[in-house]
């Protein structure tokens, strides 16, 4: 219960910076942050491929 009480403060704190932030600075860091997912994903989709641990 606590952690869903952390993650929806933290989540209406990014919200709410997002809602002040100009348009163009909100959509480079939407960018951003999707390319760093999709390496991230090829990353672990490459590594569980080649049968890499982990740790």
């Amino acid at each position: 219960m606590l952690f869903i009480v952390a993650a929806l403060l933290l989540f209406g704190v990014v919200t709410g910076t997002v809602a002040h932030a100009p348009l163009s600075f909100t959509a480079v860091a939407a960018a951003v942050i999707a390319v760093w997912l999709g390496v991230f994903a090829l990353r672990e989709r490459h590594a569980r491929r080649r049968g890499t641990p982990t740790n």
